[in-house]
């Protein structure tokens, strides 16, 4: 079993609106009081199969996400230097057609401690949340028309408020829902942001906003603070439009 294992961590990718670049990992990490070294090389790992890291491929759903302190990620790629920790046992769902789906990620994988800690037995909390949101990938090309409605968000089986309703837009080729995504406004709602209900500006003006834009749709639809900390996280969502 075979992991690349670069424990230096620097991220930059295109939200929604901008592009916001992550904050880097060095190559040591503190655990409690103590900096301790990660392995920079190629390494073999008793526990640690990166066979268990999941790609999302095209016409695959899949929960993007990041914590607060932009360090733990899931971007729908196969963890191949430790910059994807949360893509082992990462749930994802093929699109089929219309219906309901389920993404979600978790942290209590060996791959996921031994990325973040250096021991498969290591004990790490994820903090906060700073990026999520429902992404069916290259969706542009294979799904065009699907609308992405996010029905439920659980974080350790807790399940949290909507305190609005999602949208779906196409971005970088693929479909996406935002739960959290701080840089989009409720006031700057993208042109082809599209409901169950219908789309939300007319002509994509816009300053031309359809009956259906009633302020309840939102890039953020849940309350940041109610994350908390957490190892699990589970979205249920409907497709439709297809």
């Amino acid at each position: 079993m075979i992991l690349k294992r670069n424990a230096a961590l620097a991220v930059a990718f295109a939200l929604l609106v901008c592009s916001v670049s992550c904050s880097g990992k060095n190559s040591t990490k503190k655990i409690g009081s103590f900096d301790v070294e990660l392995p920079t090389a190629t390494t073999t790992v008793e526990g640690v199969d990166i066979n268990d890291a999941v790609e999302a491929v095209s016409g695959d759903a899949y929960l993007a996400i990041v914590d607060e302190a932009w360090e733990v990620q899931y971007l729908g790629n196969k963890d191949e230097n430790g910059s994807e920790q949360l893509s082992y046992d990462a749930g994802v769902a093929h699109i089929t057609g219309n219906g309901d789906y389920t993404v979600s990620v978790t942290a209590d994988t060996n791959g996921f401690r031994y990325d973040e800690t250096g021991d498969i037995n290591g004990d790490y909390t994820i903090k906060g949340i700073g990026f999520a949101a429902v992404i069916i990938d290259n969706a542009e090309e294979v799904f065009p028309n699907a609308v992405i409605t996010i029905n439920s968000v659980k974080v350790d089986g807790r399940v949290l408020e909507l305190r609005k309703k999602s949208y779906t837009n196409t971005e970088s080729g693929s479909v996406r829902a935002n739960i959290f995504n701080e840089w989009v406004s409720d006031d700057s709602l993208p042109g082809d942001a599209r409901t169950a209900e219908g789309a939300l500006f007319i002509n994509y003006d816009t300053s031309n906003p359809s009956p259906v834009n009633d302020g309840s749709y939102s890039a953020q639809i849940i309350d940041r603070e109610e994350f908390g900390s957490w190892k699990n996280v589970e979205v249920s969502f409907t497709v439709s439009g297809l």
